[in-house]
């Protein structure tokens, strides 16, 4: 028996969650003074509304120790696997790595397997999905704690943003960084290496950067025949559905599958973003 807890990082719906029987452990996110939980009853359009409509930048809290150690005390008699976003861009690994010792020091048997998955939204999302392929395989502990280590390291996490807003108000690009790239209608493409976000290439347009981001696929891996595209959008399905459809005439992935944002990734990746793993 086995269970994945994840954060809310993650992108499954809520129909996989429970089909599939993975728990979430929420972050939260405060819009002028307003808190929202990004678990099972997240209000996506209150959020988006809310985000598109302040001038204040967005604040995220990871979950806590006491918040993994729940979930865990549930799930004791379960081999568990706790999956977060990349170490490097939150503490939530941290808070897990705390909840896993305690939990050991309680329950001395327990086997918890403690994943960073260097990567974020889809690419966590396709991590989570890799990990219940290895778990459903018979494979013991050990043997799928190391297949899904290789798997991290061998997974490309993509994104375009068509606004650059939420970055600007959180101080993570410089304001007049931001605003001349906005007016000079510049949309770069960024990429996860080793669980930190990088400068791919820097465009001009929205479809000249989802064009490139096509291209890149291809270029960082050559043998799509067996993989397994991912695609998690912010409330831009049309143009989700698009791009997936322009992989499938390219290349040959096993599966193309396409999912809304939750919460958390919705607020990093604002209105309009496409996140791409494979």
């Amino acid at each position: 028996m086995f269970k994945i807890i994840s954060d809310s990082s993650c992108d499954l719906t809520k129909e996989e969650i429970n089909d599939l029987d993975v728990s979430y452990v929420p972050f939260k996110i405060t819009i002028d003074g307003k808190e929202f939980i990004d678990d099972y009853d997240f209000n996506l359009n209150d959020f988006l509304t809310d985000m598109e409509n302040t001038k204040n930048p967005i604040t995220t809290s990871c979950p806590s120790p006491f918040d993994y150690m729940e979930e865990i005390e549930k799930n004791k008699d379960r081999d568990i696997y706790l999956v977060t976003i990349s170490s490097k861009l939150s503490g939530s690994f941290n808070a897990a790595q705390v909840a896993a010792k305690e939990a050991k020091e309680k329950y001395p048997d327990i086997n918890i397997g403690l994943i960073d998955s260097k990567s974020a939204s889809a690419g966590q999302t396709r991590l989570v999905l890799k990990l219940l392929e290895y778990l459903k395989e018979n494979n013991s502990f050990e043997e799928t704690m190391d297949k899904i280590t290789k798997y991290i390291d061998s997974q490309i996490t993509m994104f375009v943003l068509e606004s650059m807003q939420n970055l600007i108000k959180n101080g993570r690009i410089k304001k007049s960084a931001g605003l001349i790239a906005n007016v000079l209608n510049i949309r770069p493409i960024m990429m996860s290496n080793d669980g930190e976000i990088e400068l791919y290439e820097m465009n001009r347009g929205m479809k000249k950067s989802l064009d490139k981001l096509m291209l890149a696929i291809g270029k960082l891996n050559k043998n799509t025949e067996n993989g397994v595209l991912s695609i998690s959008h912010v409330n831009a399905k049309e143009r989700a559905e698009s791009f997936a459809q322009k992989a499938r005439e390219l290349y040959k992935f096993k599966d193309i599958v396409v999912r809304q944002t939750n919460g958390l990734s919705a607020g990093y990746a604002d209105i309009g973003g496409i996140v791409i793993a494979f």
